[in-house]
């Protein structure tokens, strides 16, 4: 089965020139750039370890895997932007994927534009009502399919919200607008408390809600609210649980299952939120290690997942080699792998969950370099 998405978008940092990022599109349909192989194939040497959850089981791959990585070349930038010299202590420039291959861009200052990854054009965005130091998005499809999107909005909502501190805010499409949102209810409890240190944890889209969970507090959703005259939004809780992931969960429609790394281990995980109950938390169904890194290989910044459709993902991880500046190296590793569900050959029903590891690709790059920081 293909993929639904053709291209991965590579952040780069320029340390020739600080305050430069680069977008990069690597084309997953080049052979050199290809994270999978042409037939789906059992995992080797697979060992399976018990979890403290009866129904879940960690597979791990075997050492050595990270020692058979194909290095790849960064393909041209497709865009290249710096920040303003306005703040020089204070320099962000933060990308997020919006439909299709769009992608918005935000720097320190809360001004942004969106374009198409693989096309020169953009266009200018609203700025945002205040800016946002640690911003993460989800971006939210329309139920119905937009025949008339003709201005690039791709048929959603982007949905801007600050990690700390509870600013959230909505990009709407059609006018290219930013309409202030509510924050979620921790950071309203107490009246005037100060509630910054409070932060998001996980966030993911649930059917046609946004859901975030707040480390120490519990799960919230936030929905749109019916009104004849203007699209409001309001939070509701969920329950005063989190849920079993860390940073972005990915829903995969073929198998109806969220995906998101494990808050401990930061392996691959796979849980069932259709059906959340506001006494229990969401369990894990299974978890998966994919890749076991060389002796020596510090992981310096949390890995990140991708969708690529058809139940296939792009996992990114991030290592730094040695400790010396003259021998160390930065790698950013790239993984695709499968999930897949076994079929009883005697019942024919459907089986459990598994995970199948197809090809790691690597850049790596020296102090002063240019690195890969995020992929998505």
């Amino acid at each position: 089965m293909g993929l639904s998405r053709r291209f991965l978008n590579l952040i780069v940092d320029n340390n020739t020139n600080p305050g430069t990022k680069s977008l990069c599109c690597m084309d997953l349909n080049l052979c050199r750039h290809s994270l999978f192989d042409t037939a789906t194939r059992a995992p080797k040497n697979k060992t399976t370890t018990r979890a403290p959850n009866k129904n879940r089981t960690t597979t791990r791959a075997p050492k050595g895997n990270a020692l058979a990585l194909n290095k790849i070349r960064l393909p041209s930038p497709s865009l290249s932007i710096r920040t303003s010299d306005s703040d020089l202590k204070n320099r962000r420039i933060h990308f997020f994927q919006a439909a299709d291959q769009r992608v918005l861009c935000l720097d320190q200052l809360g001004r942004g534009f969106l374009l198409k990854a693989d096309t020169p054009g953009m266009v200018m965005m609203p700025c945002l009502h205040r800016p946002k130091s640690e911003p993460i998005a989800l971006y939210l499809p329309y139920a119905e399919p937009d025949f008339d999107d003709l201005d690039g909005g791709g048929g959603g909502d982007l949905f801007i919200m600050e990690r700390r501190g509870g600013s959230c805010s909505r990009f709407l499409p059609k006018t290219w607008r930013c309409d202030r949102l509510p924050p979620p209810p921790p950071y309203i409890h107490g009246g005037g408390a100060d509630h910054s240190w409070l932060e998001i944890n996980s966030y993911a889209v649930v059917g046609s809600q946004v859901c975030i969970s707040v480390d120490g507090d519990g799960t919230y959703c936030l929905a749109a609210v019916s009104n004849p005259v203007i699209d409001t939004y309001s939070w509701s809780e969920v329950g005063r649980w989190t849920l079993p992931f860390q940073g972005k969960v990915h829903y995969a429609p073929e198998l109806k299952l969220w995906f998101g790394f494990t808050a401990k281990d930061q392996n691959l995980a796979a849980a069932d939120l259709s059906a959340m109950d506001s006494h229990s938390q969401p369990q894990l169904l299974d978890s998966w290690k994919e890749l076991e890194p060389p002796e020596g290989w510090q992981e310096v910044q949390d890995p990140q997942l991708v969708s690529l459709g058809s139940r296939k993902f792009c996992i990114a991880r991030f290592f730094c080699t040695g400790t010396a500046v003259d021998d160390c190296q930065n790698v950013t590793v790239l993984t695709g792998v499968e999930v897949v569900r076994g079929v009883n050959v005697f019942s024919g029903k459907v089986g459990d969950l598994r995970m199948v590891k197809h090809k790691s690709l690597c850049h790596k790059s020296r102090w002063g370099e240019d690195t890969v920081t995020a992929v998505f």
